[in-house]
């Protein structure tokens, strides 16, 4: 199939710290997936992270990282379009465009800005209020059509989507307009020490949450003393077992069995049997790309060629979109 008759999946990771469990199974698997299917562009979000307060070495270092982890992973450059997202300044031009028809009513409502803003109620910045309105310019200038997220970064898609809407019927039509792609199964790896809210890079308690670069010693730890309940059935059941239910999500995510499989196999099974199979599967899947990763990571040269190569082509195609929006919105553009 050819690329021009592919549909366009746009998504991006912020390189804020190592990448989770909740990463992969919420996001960078369904990204692997879809590479021979669509025409797929991937971005590590740094322009996204800096509404937290980083230290710039740690900063450049978890870019690479996260860059590093996305190879290492299977997501292949020759079949998409990677890059890292300041290296191409079309993001933050257009997102100035869209504050100018995005109504504060609409960046008042998303439940994030919230959510982050009594996190940290010291550092409540313009960028943390602005950053959904950035993330509809990453979509927009790509003409995606389709979003792969977690189901906390819907609304978000959705207001991309009212964006793009309301900038059509004012200068007629210029943008696609985004629909989001949840996946069935994973789309939501909760904390090992809190199984009913969202496994977190920016968790204070290490041990609710599993990067994909823990050591194996680490990750069986971190599963061994995952919170359960007082029953001995093993059942998916999210709304009176949520911590077993989030156990065996992370089983079928990755061990690759479906969750009535994963039931079965566990049938009979004690708690602290279970938990330490969990870990294990984990452990597995993981030490092939970790070894890849070290690899990637101690080859400069190569994530450089990777990420010029990847810009200099999404560039391309941001330049087109944000030509056309210059003109429609009447800028005298130079000759």
């Amino acid at each position: 199939m050819e690329t021009q008759n592919k549909k366009r999946i746009f998504s991006a990771v912020k390189p804020t710290g190592a990448l989770t469990l909740g990463s992969y199974a919420g996001a960078l698997k369904n990204w692997i997936a879809m590479q021979d299917e669509y025409d797929c562009v991937y971005c590590v979000a740094d322009m996204h992270s800096i509404t937290v307060r980083l230290l710039p070495a740690d900063f450049r270092r978890n870019t690479l990282d996260v860059l590093a982890m996305y190879l290492a992973l299977g997501i292949n450059p020759e079949k998409c379009t990677l890059f890292v997202q300041s290296h191409v300044p079309a993001h933050a031009e257009l997102a100035w465009i869209l504050n100018c028809n995005t109504l504060f009513g609409e960046a008042k409502r998303m439940t994030q800005f919230k959510e982050k803003s009594k996190q940290d109620p010291d550092n409540v910045n313009v960028g943390l209020f602005d950053y959904p309105v950035l993330m509809a310019a990453d979509i927009l200038l790509y003409q995606a059509e389709l979003v792969p997220v977690g189901q906390d970064q819907k609304q978000h898609v959705e207001l991309a989507r009212n964006i793009a809407q309301r900038f059509n019927g004012r200068y007629s039509p210029t943008f696609v307009l985004p629909e989001p792609v949840i996946p069935k199964c994973g789309a939501k790896i909760c904390g090992l020490q809190n199984p009913t809210g969202k496994m977190s890079k920016s968790e204070d308690n290490q041990n609710n949450c599993v990067y994909l670069a823990d050591d194996p010693d680490t990750v069986m730890r971190k599963f061994k003393s995952a919170v359960t309940d007082s029953d001995t059935c093993i059942k998916f059941d999210c709304a009176k077992k949520p911590g077993i239910s989030n156990l065996l999500t992370v089983y079928s995510t990755f061990a690759g069995v479906s969750i009535s499989d994963a039931e079965k196999e566990f049938c009979g099974c004690g708690y602290a049997d279970f938990k330490k199979r969990v870990g294990e599967a984990v452990v597995e899947f993981l030490r092939p790309v970790q070894a890849e990763c070290k690899k990637l990571a101690a080859d400069k040269a190569y994530l450089q060629a990777v990420m010029k190569t990847g810009a200099e082509k999404a560039a391309r195609e941001a330049r087109k979109t944000l030509s056309k929006v210059y003109r429609k919105v009447g800028f005298v553009l130079p000759e």
